[in-house]
């Protein structure tokens, strides 16, 4: 039973933070929803997001499917997709007049290649549903607020005695400010503070780890290449006796090694990574569309088609002439020598340098201004059907303060969009 306007608080004015506490007074539009953000401005990451695009989520429709680009959270985020999935993701901003283009990778955009486009979109559907927005407003301790509480407190702020009879929440703010609500939903992102206010309702937090980064090489003659990339390469992480690998193109930076490839592979290595502290041998087949006999023979044909020609002259596989030139540097090969005279052993480094050349990872870099971290609230914990804890009632969680985490593409933002969607729904219903 509810006595007056059910009181609904969202710590966490990112992507799901808005998202949720629209699903949430759409759904009930006598739900009060209020959204409390730390920070002077809410929606900072999508603003940033895909280069200032805003990569809104992925043109995958099939839920199967789609939970493979998940590294962690792929088993509990597959009956959430049947619910919620990227194609209902399109229809929502559609339905407020925001349409979205998918670009030949599978991404999806705004077709105005504009973040502002979806930050206006959510703010405008936070006001129109009522959503009340807080920024500077952080929050320092939640506690359980149990019902005969309710009676002798006072806390400082309106209409607290309109609550359900079940347990509510304390929430202190950094001002000395305390609130009252009858449902949290924390969508505070990988941040600590977050972490710790869950800890303090009585959850476990799974070890905390950066995911989709870059690896730093320390190696001079490789960093001269930056630019270089390659369409599709196989590579492979050996870290703690474990062999990872992935594909994909591959792009050469000033500081290493960067792409789609690598920034999967870090995803899905992000915790063996983080334990042998980014030292790690990267393993690379620079051409896994052929295998390592017919690399070896489309070597052995420059001597028969160009035997006078020098070998930096003559490249006789699909590979950037400054990458060619650098595996003749690498393996010791004068560039200058003719074809038919490039001796067997010679041959034999190449095909080794190509198929499966060896680099030391000595340290990560990020991946452009997108954080994304491994970790966080225990999935076995939280009921997905709708996101409330199975420990604390009342509790929701949504987005990336869940152990879930998603490879480059727009996957990440869908987590968000669905998770938040389906706890916003069910504190409505509740």
């Amino acid at each position: 039973m509810v006595v007056g306007r059910r009181r609904v608080i969202v710590i966490g004015g990112g992507a799901a933070g808005f998202f949720g506490a629209i699903a949430c007074a759409e759904a009930d539009p006598s739900t009060r929803v209020s959204i409390l953000e730390a920070g002077r401005e809410s929606l900072t990451k999508v603003r940033i997001s895909g280069g200032g695009r805003c990569n809104v989520t992925h043109a995958c429709f099939d839920p199967a499917e789609l939970v493979q680009h998940y590294p962690r959270g792929s088993r509990a985020l597959r009956g959430p997709f049947s619910r919620f999935q990227p194609g209902d993701t399109v229809g929502w901003f559609e339905d407020r007049g925001i349409a979205l283009k998918t670009e030949g990778d599978g991404r999806m955009f705004p077709v105005t290649d504009d973040s502002a486009t979806i930050v206006n979109c959510l703010q405008k559907a936070a006001g129109q549903a009522g959503v009340e927005l807080r920024t500077g407003c952080a929050v320092t301790e939640v506690k359980i607020f149990e019902p005969e509480d309710k009676a002798d407190s006072e806390p400082d702020f309106e209409a607290c005695h309109e609550l359900d009879r079940e347990p509510g929440f304390e929430v202190m703010l950094k001002s000395g400010q305390t609130l009252i609500c009858d449902r949290l939903l924390l969508a505070t992102g990988s941040s600590p503070q977050g972490h710790r206010i869950a800890k303090s309702l009585g959850h476990t937090i799974a070890p905390i780890a950066p995911s989709l980064f870059t690896f730093n090489i320390p190696e001079p003659a490789l960093k001269k290449l930056a630019g270089v990339s390659v369409p599709n390469a196989q590579v492979k992480v050996i870290a703690n006796g474990t062999k990872l690998e992935q594909s994909g193109p591959l792009l050469i930076t000033h500081w290493g090694m960067s792409g789609p490839a690598v920034l999967k592979l870090s995803a899905w290595g992000a915790r063996d990574l983080k334990e042998c502290r980014y030292e790690a041998k990267l393993r690379v087949n620079w051409l896994p569309e052929l295998s390592e006999e017919q690399v070896r023979e489309r070597l052995a044909e420059g001597r028969s088609q160009a035997p006078r020609k020098q070998l930096s002259n003559h490249r006789p596989l699909p590979l950037p002439q400054r990458l060619w030139d650098y595996f003749l540097l690498r393996t010791s090969v004068e560039p200058g020598t003719r074809w038919s005279e490039l001796p067997k052993k010679s041959l034999n480094r190449l095909v080794q340098e190509i198929h499966q050349g060896e680099y030391d990872i000595s340290g990560k870099g990020v991946f452009k201004d997108e954080f994304v971290t491994c970790g966080g609230v225990n999935l076995k914990e939280v009921n997905f059907k709708t996101l409330e804890s199975r420990i604390c009632p009342g509790l929701h969680f949504a987005g990336e303060i869940l152990d879930i985490d998603g490879v480059t593409g727009g996957f990440n933002f869908q987590n968000a969009w669905t998770t938040s969607y389906l706890a916003g729904q069910s504190m409505a219903r509740e």
